[in-house]
């Protein structure tokens, strides 16, 4: 099994932590901690995927993300 990885978004709600993969268009979900919500668009992403190869759709392109610091 090979390893992939995708950018994903978390951000506070009122009551919980929603998070996102930008990539996989609708691919959201939650949680009550910042963990539980990642460990659970961790679960929501691979069952896209497994969807996508279900419906012999290509998986999305390998992202490559620097992260840079500048002084402001």
């Amino acid at each position: 099994m090979s390893k992939m990885k995708f950018r994903i978004v978390v951000e506070q709600d009122e009551d919980e932590y929603v998070a996102e993969c930008p990539s996989l268009p609708g691919c959201i979900s939650q949680g009550k901690t910042r963990e539980e919500a990642i460990d659970n668009i961790k679960d929501a992403i691979r069952g896209y995927l497994e969807s996508l190869k279900k419906h012999n759709e290509p998986a999305p392109p390998p992202i490559y993300e620097e992260v840079v610091e500048i002084n402001a």
